[in-house]
């Protein structure tokens, strides 16, 4: 359904050494980074067909969180879920809501970890059991 998603940044290099960490738990490489023609720098991440994007942004504002938004990174296991969560806080992320850990749903048990990024995007790691 979704070719990317991108969120904007205050600071371009504290989001690509937070980035590169926790996106690397799930397999991503490295920030493919880039200048736009607009000066403005951005940062790519490419996983298993999908996108993700981290831009200074265009406007020349701050970057804000939006909010009620959550952006769900799909886990292997349990455990991965529990590395992106503990990466993510070592890298400058927050832990927020319940500690990591298995949630009973109406859509089934989930394996979920929740935190914001060092400029309050909300991300969620998600395992769902067999």
């Amino acid at each position: 359904m979704f070719s990317h998603v991108m969120v904007g940044t205050n600071d371009i290099d504290r989001s690509q050494r937070f980035y590169d960490a926790v996106l690397g738990v799930l397999g991503a490489g490295p920030a493919l980074r880039n200048a736009a023609s607009t000066g403005h720098l951005r940062l790519f991440y490419r996983h298993d067909g999908s996108s993700f994007g981290v831009s200074q942004p265009i406007n020349g504002e701050a970057a804000s969180c939006a909010n009620g938004a959550t952006i769900g990174f799909r886990c292997v296991s349990p455990e991965q879920v529990q590395r992106f969560h503990d990466v993510a806080v070592a890298h400058g992320g927050t832990s927020i809501e319940a500690p990591p850990g298995l949630r009973e749903t109406a859509a089934g048990a989930l394996y979920l970890a929740y935190v914001r990024d060092p400029d309050g995007h909300k991300l969620c790691a998600l395992h769902r059991p067999q």
